[in-house]
């Protein structure tokens, strides 16, 4: 598996990833984003900032980046960035089909992106995402699955993603929604020919949304990658946003909210990448602090209690406007 090279890595930072879904399109669920961004949301200047992104975050330790199909034009940028940096030949890079990206570069669209995880979605997306990355992808993903998903009974599919994997392209899934722990205990059970199909997986997980916590842990056990995704909640744990406990116990570190945020995942034991969303240079180097970041069992603790109703979370989460 690519995920072995971070295994081997030395640097503090090499389990925090890059994901590319606030920068790789102009319209985005993540609050303060007119704050990060600005006004000027054109083509050339995100692909700009996204290379400025992962300049920064390559420097910084950072070996995985993650992007989709959906999210705008980020495999393109990612590509580019690739083709401009052979010398990175160590970094781990995932995308995922299932959704395809809608809004015609507008933040104003009345539909942002559209699911299908139907087999002819597959073959399309796929071909798109080998024609922008080629060889240098190292993971596929299926874009959130959830229980009634049918990508995880579409035996077509399946022999598909298996004869890829047996090319060398390792498959995951992520999972969205307030039933993921279903999804992945669904999925851990797909098989192809006997042999298990995923090898990774990705979900939401942070201080307010922990219901999948047990299931990631036996995802770990099974043998799968855990990748997490949205640990700072859309921004909803960072400054000015964050609940009262977690700014108390950023003070006692010392660092910010999104430090102690993210450090809180890094903390399982099951967490084998944690996603900094960032959007700005800054955000990233403030992320990256989660790495030092030592939380001791009281204010563990008092994290834990932040935890919402996964429906509450979701319902929540649902209603956050693209900015």
């Amino acid at each position: 598996m690519p995920f072995a090279r971070l295994a081997t890595a030395t640097t503090p930072t090499c389990h925090i990833g890059l994901g590319l879904a606030a920068v790789g399109r102009p319209g985005y669920i993540n609050l303060a984003r007119e704050r990060d961004l600005g006004e000027d949301r054109g083509v050339e200047t995100l692909r700009a900032r996204t290379h400025e992104l992962l300049d920064a975050a390559y420097a910084q330790g950072v070996r995985y980046f993650d992007a989709a199909r959906s999210y705008g034009r980020s495999e393109e940028f990612l590509a580019d960035w690739l083709n401009a940096h052979p010398e990175a030949d160590d970094v781990v890079v995932g995308s995922k089909w299932g959704y395809t990206y809608t809004a015609d570069w507008s933040t104003d669209a009345e539909q942002h992106e559209v699911k299908d995880h139907g087999f002819a979605t597959y073959v399309r997306q796929r071909a798109e995402s080998a024609e922008l990355l080629g060889d240098r992808l190292d993971l596929y993903q299926i874009h959130s699955v959830t229980p009634d998903s049918p990508a995880l009974t579409d035996r077509q599919l399946h022999a598909a993603l298996a004869e890829v994997a047996a090319q060398g392209l390792t498959i995951g899934f992520s999972t969205s929604g307030p039933a993921q722990a279903e999804a992945i205990r669904a999925a851990l059970k797909v098989t192809v020919d006997g042999e298990p199909l995923f090898r990774t997986v990705q979900s939401t997980f942070n201080a307010l949304e922990t219901s999948a916590a047990h299931a990631l842990a036996e995802a770990h056990d099974a043998g799968l990658t855990v990748i997490v995704k949205e640990g700072m909640a859309n921004g909803r744990l960072a400054e000015p946003y964050a609940p009262g406990g977690l700014k108390a116990v950023a003070a006692e570190t010392g660092l910010g909210c999104d430090a102690v945020a993210l450090a809180l995942i890094l903390s399982r034991p099951w967490a084998g990448v944690v996603l900094s969303g960032a959007a700005t240079t800054g955000q990233l180097a403030s992320n990256l602090h989660a790495a030092v970041v030592d939380l001791d069992e009281d204010q563990l603790a008092r994290l834990a209690v932040l935890a919402e109703d996964p429906r509450v979370y979701w319902e929540r989460r649902g209603e956050l406007p693209w900015h």
